[in-house]
């Protein structure tokens, strides 16, 4: 209860259901059965009213959108894609439809971060965006070397060229303000490197971006999209590094 009354003070709960709700969570998910629903009860236990959860399905096999559908809840808006793919048009189609003063997002199968928001939110108080940090005091990435390691790396590389002191460029999991998104555009295509030019080209239009700390642990339902296969880990660590320069190329060269 102390959680949900640190929400309350910063954004006043109202009894209205007809009434825009204080803070959108978008959910992008593909075959996330196994996590779908707790995800979505540890939402509702901390934030109970004033609140819409959009989960962004990606045709899911395993049925992760009948599940959520299932659930029969006005709280939660289902959209379930057949024509288009991936992580980052999935958080693109969640801001769209989100009508919440403040949006937030994170991986379906981290429902347990919800315990950070209450305490993210408050800080958008001094700031525009808040990013979940694994790598400021306090945070932490408890997955194996073989992945924590090259986050680190693209971290590294992100830092030199685009010339922030933000720690977590590839943490994909935020709270923004509604105004920030509709001067931002999440660019897809890929999977999580379009967060890298989100907080780029947030920062060259002056919103400032805070980190809070939060432990990132090994998911023990389901399976990770990026670590299955070696070959499909460094393609998806390319794809960042990629990312980075086209981003500090558009910067230096004045495009876009």
């Amino acid at each position: 209860m102390a959680a949900f009354s640190e929400v309350r003070r910063v954004f006043p709960i109202r009894s209205s259901s007809s009434e825009a709700p204080d803070l959108s969570i978008i959910l992008a998910t593909y075959n996330e059965s196994a996590s779908i629903g707790n995800t979505l009860d540890l939402i509702f236990r901390v934030f109970p009213e004033s609140v819409e959860v959009i989960v962004v399905d990606d045709d899911s096999p395993d049925g992760t959108a009948a599940i959520a559908e299932e659930r029969g809840d006005r709280r939660v808006r289902v959209i379930c894609r057949r024509a288009e793919r991936g992580l980052a048009s999935a958080v693109r189609r969640g801001t769209q439809e989100a009508r919440g003063k403040v949006i937030a997002w994170f991986d379906c199968d981290m429902g347990y971060v919800v315990k950070y928001l209450p305490s993210m939110l408050a800080q958008l108080g001094e700031a525009d965006i808040v990013i979940g940090s694994r790598y400021v005091p306090g945070g932490a990435d408890r997955r194996p070397a073989r992945r924590v390691l090259p986050s680190l790396c693209i971290n590294a590389l992100a830092r030199f060229f685009l010339g922030a002191r933000l720690r977590d460029y590839d943490s994909g999991f935020a709270v923004v303000r509604a105004e920030v998104l509709r001067r931002v555009e999440i660019r897809p295509p890929g999977f999580g490197e379009y967060f890298i030019e989100f907080l780029h080209e947030s920062r060259r239009k002056g919103f400032r971006i805070l980190e809070h700390p939060y432990v990132l642990t090994q998911r023990d339902k389901g399976a990770s999209k990026s670590a299955t296969h070696l070959r499909t880990f460094l393609r998806f660590g390319l794809g960042y590094a990629r990312r980075v320069l086209q981003v500090w190329f558009r910067s230096f060269s004045g495009i876009g």
